[in-house]
């Protein structure tokens, strides 16, 4: 029995997953996630806020801390766009060294690029996608950046990019206004569509059979879109939604102010100022997808990078385990 944990830390949010690896069966055991907004102000600044490094730092302390009592044996942890953006990510690489190195020896967040991000969304996000025709396209809908990939059930990855349009990107850079303005809409409207058609030219879309959105806007908009008295993530979970539906909803959080989607249960608080910034980047890919393959619906999935994450946790153990073993086998021989 193994017992492995996955971070990962986004330009809105730092989200934990503990898993426990026992005769070929992993089993989650904790999922956490919390806003830090990390990437607050990186594109005026060009760098991280103390004050956000500060604030990451109190969460993943306590993250570390659930890890020894769950007697983790190995962790990994990813950054992706906001430190991607920052010039003094050093500062934010040594906080993490000196937590994570009381788990692992050596262990420190990792800078991934937005191409290997979008691999292992799709290998944690595709898991759970026995009944659904591939190929698949997964759509990971971040704080500073979109990731899509297409591939099959088998991992094979037919075509994947990182864009440049996120929840908190699209805020900060665009829809300042609460409520946006429409002047403010049309142009993120713009930037939206000048990154999915760089998108299309990258991607193989139109190949793909079923879409799959996962992270924190777009599993908030379906427990909207379900009618949910708080968020239950059993319930998004592999939930089935038509564009027709989510562009009523999204034009709905567009047009009311973040007061009024903080008020709703299941928008998390740190999450209903940037919301309406993530609703365009959906309408957009709605869009993309109903011109590029008549598809007018998509599956939303709670599993995500993080999956992904933990299942190259497990390959790894047991490639070494298998090495170890061939060791002891050629000294015995």
């Amino acid at each position: 029995m193994a017992r492995f944990a996955a971070i990962d830390c986004g330009t809105n949010s730092l989200r934990l997953l503990i898993c426990e690896y026992k005769n070929g069966v992993t089993k989650e055991i904790l999922r956490l996630m919390e806003i830090v907004r990390l990437g607050q102000g990186v594109d005026a600044t060009g760098e991280l806020d103390p004050a956000a490094i500060e604030r990451t730092r109190e969460v993943l302390k306590k993250y570390v801390e659930l890890m020894r009592q769950e007697r983790v044996t190995d962790v990994r942890m990813v950054a992706t766009s906001a430190t991607r953006d920052a010039s003094n990510k050093d500062e934010f690489f040594r906080m993490t060294a000196q937590l994570l190195g009381t788990i692992r020896p050596g262990a420190v967040a990792e800078v991934i690029t937005g191409e290997e991000e979008a691999t292992l969304s799709f290998i944690g996000a595709v898991a759970d996608l026995a009944d659904e025709p591939g190929p698949y396209c997964v759509i990971d809908l971040g704080g500073g950046s979109t990731e899509f990939v297409v591939g099959n059930a088998d991992g094979e990855i037919l075509g994947s990019h990182s864009a440049q349009m996120g929840c908190v990107r699209m805020t900060e850079r665009i829809m300042r206004s609460d409520p946006p303005t429409d002047i403010e809409l049309e142009i993120a409207r713009d930037h939206v569509a000048e990154r999915i058609e760089q998108t299309q030219l990258i991607v193989p879309i139109a190949q793909a059979k079923t879409f799959v959105g996962c992270a924190g806007t777009f599993t908030t908009i379906a427990a909207l879109a379900l009618g949910l008295e708080e968020y239950d993530p059993k319930a998004i979970h592999d939930s089935q939604l038509r564009f027709d539906a989510l562009r009523v909803l999204t034009n709905q959080l567009i047009g009311i102010t973040s007061a009024e989607r903080r008020m709703n249960p299941v928008v998390h608080p740190g999450r209903a100022d940037v919301i309406a910034g993530g609703a365009v980047v959906v309408q957009g890919i709605l869009d993309m997808i109903e011109n590029q393959t008549g598809i007018t619906s998509m599956v939303i999935s709670e599993k995500d990078i993080l999956d992904g994450i933990i299942a190259d946790l497990v390959a790894d153990s047991e490639a070494a385990a298998a090495i170890r073993a061939a060791a002891i086998t050629g000294e015995v021989m």
